[in-house]
């Protein structure tokens, strides 16, 4: 849950903004006016199984730890591509010298990938409250793509480096340098291992500039270091990394707190996992701890995107400008793959994606019963409650009567698997919760002697 101003005021102390700045890090001494960063920005596209919710521009969610993620502007755009293609994906956000940011991102609309392209999308933001500046630049005239732009401060050239991936005979990263993100230098070659790869991105920690891709030949994410961040002075130094049938787009944050790491990794396709993650608490060692997916929530429907730590004050001006969403999704604590949902009126949790993607929102609004309670309105059935029903959850349309209003009413409460979460007693049979059964909801009557399986299966996170 998001904290409030008050907890962000007393994390935030001023001093130099962290070396992870989002994947690509802010390196050499900021302004000492700026504080030290509490929360994360996400800037992703989006993407859904039967492509009714794509979206090829920027889209924003904020964390405050990181893992769990609301998106802002209700998941719509804050800012959209007018050239080129018209359409973005795998944006790029970096926190710049001077504080304020820059965003990168591939000029490429849709699932179509064959078309070739020598630009980039870039915009310039003060606090990503406003996009500012747009405008495409050109990396190379070679005939090849431009895709997944990554972007770091190389001390020793007082430049930034744009490492991005193409194919000169074989896939490989090209690097430009610019002190602008407006003019850069002539395109050349940063990273040929001889075998094809993909999806760079680069931090760096102290001296040693970190680097991890995914190797088209084995389907893997990898790390490589190098101590000065040159063209072609990288090391692999780690074991491949998969979790899922496919995965791609390697994504390096360093904690806010803390000496730890994650690393996400994007499944690939839209119609599996949107992300994985791992862990460690040592970014030069080849120790890296899967995540479950109980541990963490991307934002709906997030492709391909990027990290970038944010202070206490520009996570409440993105809140102010942008808004957190109208509504909630409800994720199974003992099937954190799965949401709760309706399908044909009845309650249930299934695995996401599913199409139409709208049937797990809800608008968690005061109970119908009691205001202290809460009741969950469809978004894309508004009007539509869940209810019991002989103890089976439905979705129907309140009749106006008393009854209706009871089976549609919850007293939220600690969860009772884990008290971080939540469950949900039933305001009319106190003795009963909303629980799964066969992935079908219902509400049961639960004693302090339930068995934890039970227990589990009836409790949720709200996210």
């Amino acid at each position: 849950m998001p904290l409030s101003r008050r907890e962000f005021t007393r994390l935030a102390t001023l001093g130099a903004l962290t070396t992870a700045a989002g994947g690509g890090a802010l390196l050499g001494t900021p302004s000492p006016a700026l504080a030290a960063n509490a929360a994360y920005a996400f800037g992703y596209f989006k993407e859904t199984q039967d492509q009714s919710g794509d979206s090829y521009a920027l889209h924003l969610a904020v964390s405050t730890d990181g893992l769990s993620w609301r998106p802002l502007n209700q998941n719509n755009p804050v800012a959209t591509p007018t050239a080129g293609t018209q359409g973005l994906r795998d944006p790029f956000i970096l926190r710049k010298q001077d504080g304020t940011f820059v965003v990168l991102a591939t000029d490429l609309k849709g699932r179509i990938f064959n078309l070739n392209n020598q630009y980039l999308h870039v915009w310039d933001s003060p606090d990503l409250r406003s996009f500012t500046g747009y405008r495409r630049i050109r990396m190379h005239g070679l005939n090849t793509h431009t895709w997944a732009p990554t972007a770091f401060w190389v001390p020793a050239r007082n430049e930034y480096a744009i490492v991005y991936s193409a194919n000169n005979g074989q896939d490989v990263f090209m690097v430009n340098y610019t002190s602008d993100f407006r003019t850069v230098s002539a395109n050349q070659v940063y990273f040929s291992p001889g075998y094809p790869v993909l999806d760079a991105d680069i931090v760096a920690d102290g001296s040693t500039f970190y680097m991890y891709y995914k190797n088209l030949n084995d389907g893997l994410l990898y790390g490589a270091r190098s101590s000065t961040g040159n063209p072609n002075s990288y090391s692999t130094y780690t074991s491949g990394l998969r979790q899922g049938s496919a995965i791609e787009a390697p994504l390096l944050i360093k904690n806010n707190t803390g000496s730890g790491w994650r690393l996400w990794g994007d499944s690939f396709s839209p119609v599996n996992n949107d992300y994985y993650a791992w862990s460690t608490g040592n970014i030069g060692g080849n120790a890296w701890t899967p995540l479950g997916q109980r541990d963490f929530t991307p934002p709906l429907n997030a492709k391909h995107g990027s990290i970038v730590g944010i202070t206490s004050a520009e996570y409440d001006g993105l809140v102010t400008r942008w808004g957190l969403p109208a509504w909630v999704r409800l994720k199974s604590y003992n099937f954190p793959d799965r949401f709760v949902r309706h399908a044909d009126n009845i309650g249930r949790i299934d695995a996401y994606p599913f199409d139409p993607h709208q049937d797990q929102l809800w608008r968690m609004v005061p109970g119908l019963a009691d205001s202290a309670a809460v009741s969950f309105e469809s978004v894309n059935f508004p009007g539509r409650f869940l209810r019991h029903s002989d103890y089976a959850i439905r979705l129907d349309a309140s009749d106006g009567t008393a009854t209706f209003r009871g089976d549609a009413t919850f007293t939220r409460v600690a969860g009772l698997a884990d008290s971080t979460w939540s469950s949900f007693r039933s305001y009319n049979v106190p003795d009963r919760y909303l629980r799964h059964s066969g992935y079908v909801l219902r509400i049961d009557p639960l004693s302090a002697s339930a068995s934890a399986t039970d227990r589990q299966d009836a409790t949720f996170r709200v996210c």
